[in-house]
């Protein structure tokens, strides 16, 4: 059975005949589901995002029913195919391969080059027919963003192939719906000048410039600013020379459900959303990784982890963290690991995960700072048993999760350390309830 989330939601045999899933909630549910990559969803937010305030009476029950009605819709294609919906506590979950949902197919193809194929799977806005959904909002956001940074790339290699005349009216319709990007707009400039329409490329320059300046305040980056002044000049410079290309995310696949941080991560969220450096503190063990982890794969705009722990703390951090993301150095810079950096990411609304700072505080407090004042896009969000004590620094310590003071296996079962434990522990249900806590 494969899924499609880049368009309209689809489900198709293995033979390719589109299968049939009646109901707008079961359509929901199996959208839910998918959003949620191989990682159970709690009933509790299932509900939540099927019905939101308007629950049934008895949403337990409610919500077992239109699993079962996925599940028959599913059979009814491919008979093994009703097994896909497992029921795992706390709630369900989607039993897919890795190639079965083309968000992943994308990801894969993408990853290899091959981005002809990648933007092949597109049938149009990711998940169309639940654009208003909350649950679905988060992930939705990081496939377009994945798109439109492959859109980019794959033009950058086609106007080194002298395809440019192709490429004018393509880059046009993705500039207009995204006046603001800055490599995509640099690659349709490079197009227009070298099919001969230099003056549109200079007034496409020029349109940027006064709307950053009206709207917000800015001017155009440097490296587009470059670019204007060589076209002026009667001039252009090969794609490869300018900015690398940087993976879409490097944020590892979650493969146990985080338990007791929901109030932990909306913290975080709300730092982030107000300042650009957050660092999270505490012992070791109490969780730090796995909240800034939760919270960056919510980030909208991309999030790319660099874990400082098989690092020595010799040499330029930033030539680590260039290395962490797949940034190359270009023939002819000279620039120092920070300036390419900081360059590279100048025009990038990102958030660096900074993970396990505690033995290079010094270093990495050094690389941050002025990252920080060059890059003014940038978010970084970091963990340390000890804060960088840097200016704008939001220092957060983790709380341990709480045991409730009882003996009762009832209230214990329901404590978020419990569930933890005997998650980890690898305790089915039954053996919980041999052990007495459940």
């Amino acid at each position: 059975m494969r899924f499609g989330v880049l368009g309209p939601l689809a489900v198709w045999t293995e033979a390719g005949e589109p299968v049939s899933i009646p109901g707008r909630k079961v359509r929901a549910l199996l959208a839910d589901l998918l959003v949620h990559e191989g990682r159970p969803v709690s009933a509790d937010t299932l509900v939540e995002d099927l019905w939101g305030n308007a629950a049934p009476a008895d949403p337990t029950a409610a919500l077992h029913v239109r699993v079962s009605q996925l599940r028959r819709a599913l059979a009814a294609a491919e008979p093994d195919a009703r097994e896909l919906v497992v029921s795992q506590p706390p709630g369900y979950v989607l039993r897919v391969g890795p190639d079965d949902v083309d968000a992943a197919r994308f990801a894969r193809l993408a990853g290899e080059g091959r981005y002809d194929e990648a933007l092949a799977l597109w049938r149009g806005p990711a998940l169309a027919d639940f654009a208003d959904d909350q649950f679905a909002s988060v992930a939705v956001a990081r496939w377009e963003e994945q798109r439109l940074s492959i859109v980019e790339a794959h033009a950058e290699a086609r106007l080194e192939l002298g395809e440019h005349h192709e490429l004018v009216a393509e880059l046009a319709e993705h500039v207009a719906a995204h006046p603001y990007r800055e490599r995509l707009r640099a690659a349709h400039m490079r197009a227009l000048h070298r099919s001969g329409r230099t003056a549109e490329a200079l007034d496409s320059f020029q349109e940027l410039r006064r709307r950053l300046a009206d709207e917000l305040g800015l001017d155009p980056s440097p490296e587009l600013a470059d670019l204007h002044r060589a076209i002026l000049s009667g001039e252009d410079y090969p794609v490869s020379n300018k900015r690398p290309i940087i993976p879409m995310s490097n944020l590892p696949a979650p493969v146990t459900e985080l338990i007791g941080r929901e109030q932990a991560v909306a913290r975080v969220r709300e730092l982030l959303a107000s300042g650009r450096l957050v660092t999270l503190t505490g012992p070791g063990g109490v969780g730090k990784t796995s909240v800034a982890l939760a919270v960056a794969r919510t980030h909208r705009d991309g999030a790319w982890l660099i874990d400082f722990t098989t690092w020595d703390g010799q040499g330029d951090p930033a030539e680590f963290v260039l290395a962490a993301l797949s940034i190359r150095d270009t023939p002819g810079d000279l620039s120092g690991p920070g300036e390419r950096l900081a360059s590279a990411l100048r025009q990038r609304r990102t958030l660096l995960l900074l993970d396990n700072c505690e033995h290079v505080v010094e270093q990495a407090a050094g690389l941050v700072g002025p990252l920080l004042a060059a890059a003014p896009e940038v978010r970084v969000l970091a963990t340390s048993r000890e804060p960088l004590r840097l200016r704008g620094e939001a220092r957060w310590d983790v709380p341990p999760l709480a045991v409730p003071d009882t003996d009762d296996p009832a209230r214990l079962a329901q404590s978020p350390a419990v569930r933890l434990f005997l998650a980890r522990a690898g305790l089915t249900p039954e053996a919980q309830t041999i052990a007495g806590v459940a």
